[in-house]
């Protein structure tokens, strides 16, 4: 069995399962947010009145929550949601609260591993589609809607159909100004916004041992715009390091079989591989960085958790030091964590020293929502993960999907640039 299924048949008791079985599996951690928390607590109102008493949760240690989307809050509706997360947590005694404006807190995927949240081998399930991001821990994450993740939280588990899994090799260390972003976006270009299409996403290779955790991160991350259940990789010293750095030592590994069997293998050649961009308005609809170098833009953002985790501001911070940005520029740090790591290394006065805005980490303009939304026909550089009509603002606004070095460089010259051309 390969690494994902040998975790779904730990999860349900089970010696052996095979793609498209179906589990009850248990579930070790559940997440929700300030946008998925209230349609949960929704539900559990909606059971309430057919006569139900909920009285307490399965395990309330088991159970996080992140505001992240809306805060700071972006008008009355999001300010009475936080407010009813805050009334949920005290009911059902759930301690891990990340809250706005009191100490730490940040992106859900970011705080995941930030805070060593979800640990290697084990089901973390959350109320957001991009909870794939942390199989890079070498833990089964995936997203479930409002209704299965209330039933996680009364009972502790929940039905999968065993994915089947496909296995993406990388050969040889990523070339200088190349990020994982580049090769993931590469990927998605290759087998499209549906080539994942309820299966797991496997990263591997020599190319990824040379990785670090947070562009495995990256990875991970954007297994959702190929439509994919969970991405994972499996874990090595290097996670274990990341852990331990953070306190978490005591978890249960999981590793594939030698013969571990996929539904197809996709390889690549790190020293191939160039500066990539996803024009609008699909993540799949990728070209080299130099061959748009003549698009004009009104903005680029370094955020998200795909584009904010502390390596990555120090790759925009590599382009940005002793240079003016063009155009309107904002760095969101993905979690408070990272922001104080990222003024403590001068990060924060290289951003503001080049023009750029630096706030409060927060999901707000990768989703479209407050902080930083597009106007109709400005046209955007991002670090996000998404490019679809709208995503970030007017629906006739653009979003060109690109890596930290591309979006930085681009916010110098106000043109979408390779890093590779910023002398």
């Amino acid at each position: 069995m390969n690494i994902t299924e040998k975790i779904l048949a730990r999860a349900s008791g089970k010696t052996k399962v095979s793609p498209d079985d179906v589990i009850f599996a248990n579930v070790d951690k559940v997440m929700v947010h300030d946008v998925s928390g209230p349609g949960v607590i929704a539900v559990f109102e909606k059971l309430k009145k057919t006569g139900m008493k909920i009285e307490k949760l399965w395990a309330p240690e088991k159970v996080w929550v992140a505001e992240d989307h809306f805060v700071p809050a972006a008008d009355k509706i999001s300010a009475q949601n936080v407010v009813l997360l805050t009334q949920f947590t005290k009911e059902y005694g759930i301690e891990k609260h990340f809250k706005y404006g009191m100490g730490q807190y940040g992106i859900c995927h970011t705080l995941s591993h930030e805070e060593a949240m979800v640990l290697p081998g084990e089901v973390y399930v959350g109320g957001d589609s991009h909870t794939n991001t942390t199989g890079a821990l070498g833990a089964f994450a995936a997203g479930l809607g409002h209704t299965d993740v209330a039933y996680v939280l009364l009972n502790g588990k929940i039905w999968f159909k065993v994915p089947e899994t496909i296995y993406f090799k990388l050969n040889g260390k990523l070339p200088d100004y190349v990020m994982a972003k580049d090769l993931i976006l590469k990927i998605i270009g290759d087998i499209g916004t549906d080539g994942g299409a309820y299966k797991t996403m496997q990263f591997g290779g020599s190319g990824i041992s040379e990785m670090s955790v947070e562009e495995r991160l990256t990875l991970t991350n954007m297994t959702t715009e190929a439509g994919a259940k969970s991405g994972i990789i499996e874990p090595d010293q290097k996670i274990r390091d990341y852990l331990a750095q953070r306190g978490a030592t005591n978890y249960s590994e999981v590793h594939g079989d030698p013969d571990a069997q996929y539904e197809k293998t996709y390889e690549y050649e790190a020293s191939e591989l160039d500066p990539i961009v996803a024009k609008p308005f699909s993540p799949e609809n990728i070209t080299v960085a130099r061959e748009l170098s003549s698009v004009s833009l009104d903005k680029a953002y370094i955020g998200s958790c795909t584009g904010a985790k502390l390596e990555d501001l120090r790759a925009a911070a590599k382009i940005l030091k002793g240079r003016k940005v063009k155009i309107r520029t904002e760095v969101l740090p993905a979690a408070i964590s990272i922001f104080r790591k990222a003024m403590d290394e001068g990060l924060v006065k290289i951003f503001m020293d080049a023009g750029a805005m630096v706030g409060p980490p927060t999901c707000g303009a990768c989703c479209g929502a407050h902080m930083g939304v597009l106007a109709k026909d400005e046209v955007c550089i991002s670090t996000t993960n998404r490019n679809f009509p709208g995503r970030m603002g007017h629906v006739e606004s653009k979003t060109y999907l690109a890596s930290p070095l591309v979006a930085a460089a681009s916010a110098i010259t106000g043109k979408i640039t390779d890093p590779r051309d910023i002398k």
